[in-house]
């Protein structure tokens, strides 16, 4: 069936679905135009969530839900912590324009998936970088809309430094019970955040630092090295047996 009645037969889905939510009529049009094939190979147009390569998927009327709460308009920098498979980058990059989307990932091999998948969805002006989404992307702040994939008992300092003073950041917040919120700059000094909008329950996977991400260094030794034997396999040398380097040798060059 041809992809565009697909997304069009998704959307009106959503729309009905949803009636009780608010589905912004931009966010749907941006839905309606963006190839979900491209970056999910299996049932693209079903409103369900998925893993692919160790990230979650989002169900199209989670990404509608809180595109809706991101309100995110032309010209407006966007920063998106937690790439996935680059889907929901290139829903906001149709929406902004695709040289305002910032996309960062703890996941390396996410990250390298979602430049592909933007790539061959015509999104490759999408900056996508493997970073700790606590972190931010600093060096392009201040940022108008920031999207956090990712939940949290609340914003990261780092994030809410990296907001413009108008901006708006969308996150699912709590644990283990989420919501899906949006929420502003406080006034004052500019550490807090407020709450502005609510956009329902959810479940999404923690935000991870350095360490935790599926593939990454662990920061406990053992585990590390218990994890790289594993890799290698039964009969994998576990240090000793390795051949005997003669230093003195070495030194005199022989």
């Amino acid at each position: 069936m041809d992809p565009a009645v697909l997304r069009d037969d998704m959307v009106d889905g959503l729309e009905e679905a949803l009636s009780s939510e608010l589905v912004d009529e931009d966010v749907a049009l941006a839905m309606r135009t963006v190839p979900r094939h491209e970056f999910v190979a299996d049932r693209a147009y079903e409103n369900r969530a998925s893993e692919r390569g160790g990230t979650r998927v989002l169900a199209p009327g989670t990404v509608a839900r809180m595109l809706s709460g991101l309100d995110a308009e032309p010209g407006h920098d966007v920063l998106i912590v937690g790439a996935g498979v680059g889907y929901t980058a290139a829903v906001v990059a149709d929406l902004v324009g695709d040289r305002h989307v910032h996309a960062v990932d703890i996941n390396r091999g996410a990250v390298v998936d979602a430049r592909q998948n933007l790539r061959e969805a015509g999104c490759e002006a999408v900056l996508v970088d493997c970073r700790d989404g606590a972190d931010g992307l600093p060096e392009y702040a201040p940022f108008d809309r920031i999207l956090v994939e990712a939940a949290a008992v609340r914003p990261p300092r780092a994030l809410l430094d990296q907001l413009a003073p108008d901006g708006r950041l969308v996150m699912p917040m709590g644990g283990p019970e989420q919501t899906l919120v949006a929420g502003e700059l406080a006034d004052g000094d500019g550490s807090g955040f407020d709450v502005v909008g609510e956009y329902g329950p959810t479940t999404f996977n923690p935000l991870l630092v350095d360490g935790e991400q599926a593939g990454g260094l662990s920061r406990n030794r053992m585990e590390r090295e218990d994890r790289e034997f594993a890799q290698q396999g039964y009969f994998a040398p576990s240090g000793w047996e390795y051949e005997w380097v003669d230093w003195d040798e070495r030194l005199d060059g022989r």
